[in-house]
């Protein structure tokens, strides 16, 4: 390793350091890798780590064996990458912060004569659009609060179908689409909706008579939805007396690490209020560099993809690539961003807030995070397991053979994260084979989780822990087996236990431990999830075969063509000299006829 430092080019780049086992063990960026590199280590008389390095630095130098770089062209080009690897490879030194979800915006596009409110993610083409938001929770009730409010054009379809509906007879719209509005009228409208999503009292007061009306009318399960609607609308954001007279536009990023878990605290403010503010935790690790959260925190949330970012960022820290990151975001987003840590005056205020905030965060404690703490001791986890995937396949006699993953995110399932997969594999571990290979490729889309939940014994563990060694990626990984407990009966019938596969042997428990539980729901909604997708695959292909049979081609011919094409799709497809080929002349004669299914 000592020459491989030595010969380190002069040049912009990212580092990787790897232990005996090639386990990744830290990802770092450098504006110059030799300098950068050397810094760690001293060469005399014998190649050492440098001694004022901090501890967590000296215990991963002491672990290192290898060393592997990238060179790219600058150091904002580092940054992103090293960005990414972390999240793809999860190296055991690094923090990891979970991904940030896209936080919804409200807009509203002005170049039309009676424009509406909608939701997007994205940013959405236009000259005269107006972004509001993010709101990370919320967002929809306030959309839906302003419709409620105002009589503005609910839905688009009404004005292209040029007639008036059900909304202009409850009072709920114009009816611009029969002109019974003028567009200046209507600009008057949206411009009193504008202000209401900015001063949401005013919206809040409305509703709040709105419920007591209906109560009044004892139609209470209307006024129960407008008290729910009031109350998204008003934990949309924390409390307050800040407010800045110069109407800024300004996100306030805090991130602060605990004893066992750290959390990060956003705060949303345009025309110089709070409009919304967010809150994730994170996971502890083996170390926690401030520099290294603040920089992924912000690359993560202003994706490419992000409706809005405001000129400036403030942080509640000073960190030291803050200048680079925000070159970083101001050539993403094509303007100057700035990111500011403020000392003195309103804008300290308003990082200090987000610090007391992250503060009450980490003095709470819920019941999940309780068993996720017993789950990550029973497993000697190197994290609490906040965000889980679980594995499982199914199959009858081989045939529609599928697996499914399932995926637990903060004491929720996560069911728009779940994925199903289309096996080719004959034996159950090449099935499993192929779905982590397929999630292992897709880490550099969807980073992993805390935890892998494999359905089955030793033999999909150990194939789980090769193929991330594989791939140099650090993630904990179980399986869960059922074991009989009278070996002698019908392998479908008498009890069995579930038994625990880890990297330390097997666990185990008590059928009442509630920690047995937690884990066999993981895997219990994975077989529902897999066995679901399996019977919906197995009753179209015993439709495609009933099919095939009243054209006169028996089960054994059907198998013999699926054994070789593969899918039904594939047999309509191909030739008759290649279904010739498989089978004989009068089956390749009947499948010509119709080969269309």
């Amino acid at each position: 390793m000592q020459s491989i430092i030595r010969d380190l080019p002069e040049s912009p780049g990212i580092y990787q350091y790897f232990d005996t086992q090639g386990k990744l063990l830290y990802v770092g960026k450098a504006k110059n890798l030799k300098h950068r590199v050397k810094s760690y280590w001293r060469f005399t008389p014998q190649l050492r780590p440098n001694p004022s390095q901090s501890p967590r630095i000296l215990k991963m130098l002491s672990e290192t064996t290898h060393l592997d770089y990238i060179v790219v062209e600058s150091e904002e080009d580092a940054l992103i990458l090293e960005n990414s690897l972390i999240k793809q490879l999860k190296p055991k030194y690094n923090i990891l912060l979970r991904d940030d979800k896209t936080y919804p915006y409200i807009y509203i596009d002005e170049s039309t004569p009676f424009p509406r409110f909608e939701i997007t993610r994205k940013v959405v083409k236009g000259k005269k659009i107006t972004y509001y938001g993010p709101f990370p929770t919320g967002g929809r009730a306030l959309l839906d609060a302003i419709y409620e409010t105002y009589p503005l054009v609910q839905k688009k379809s009404c004005l292209r179908e040029g007639k008036a509906c059900l909304f202009y007879q409850i009072n709920k719209c114009l009816a611009p689409c029969e002109e019974k509005v003028s567009p200046e009228v209507y600009g008057k409208i949206v411009q009193e909706a504008k202000e209401a999503l900015v001063k949401r009292k005013k919206l809040t007061d409305k509703l709040e008579e709105r419920m007591g009306m209906l109560a009044v009318q004892e139609r209470f399960e209307e006024a129960a939805s407008m008290r729910d609607m009031i109350q998204a609308i008003r934990s949309l954001t924390i409390d307050s007396s800040i407010d800045l007279a110069n109407e800024l536009d300004i996100d306030i990023f805090a991130i602060l690490n605990g004893d066992e878990r750290g959390v990060i605290v956003k705060l949303f403010m345009r025309n110089g209020k709070i409009i919304s503010s967010s809150h994730n935790y994170f996971r502890q690790t083996h170390i926690f560099d401030e520099n290294e959260a603040y920089k992924q925190a912000l690359l993560a949330f202003y994706s490419p993809d992000s409706p809005h970012v405001g000129q400036e960022i403030l942080v509640a820290h000073a960190f030291e690539d803050a200048a680079q990151t925000a070159q970083a975001l101001s050539e993403r987003f094509g303007k100057k961003v700035t990111i500011t840590h403020p000392k003195r005056g309103a804008k300290a205020k308003l990082t200090a807030l987000a610090l007391q905030n992250c503060q009450e965060l980490l003095r709470k404690k819920d019941r999940n995070e309780l068993m996720e703490q017993q789950i990550a001791d029973l497993l000697d986890l190197t994290s609490f397991p906040y965000r889980v995937e679980t594995f499982d396949n199914s199959h009858l006699m081989g045939a529609a053979t599928v697996g499914g993953m399932v995926v637990w995110d903060d004491g929720k399932w996560d069911k728009s994260s779940y994925r199903r997969y289309e096996l080719h594999a004959r034996d159950e571990v090449g099935q499993m084979r192929e779905m982590l290979s397929r999630r292992i490729a897709d880490f550099k889309h969807t980073p992993p989780p805390d935890l892998w939940i494999l359905d089955g014994g030793q033999a999909n563990l150990n194939l789980a822990k090769k193929l991330l060694e594989e791939a140099h990626v650090n993630l904990d990984v179980i399986a869960i087996a059922k074991e009989k407990l009278d070996a002698k009966a019908h392998r479908a019938k008498g009890a069995a236990k579930d038994l625990l596969y880890t990297s330390n042997g097997i666990i185990e428990l008590k059928p009442n431990d509630k920690r047995l539980h937690w884990i066999q729901r993981q895997r219990d909604e994975a077989h529902r999830y897999a066995i679901t997708y399996h019977q919906n695959k197995k009753r179209k292909a015993d439709s495609q075969i009933s099919l095939l049979e009243k054209k006169g081609i028996g089960k054994a011919t059907v198998q013999k063509l699926l054994d070789y094409f593969g899918t039904f799709e594939a047999i309509y497809q191909a030739s008759s000299e290649e279904i010739e080929k498989v089978t004989n002349k009068k089956i390749a004669k009947i499948m010509n006829k119709n080969n269309t299914l």
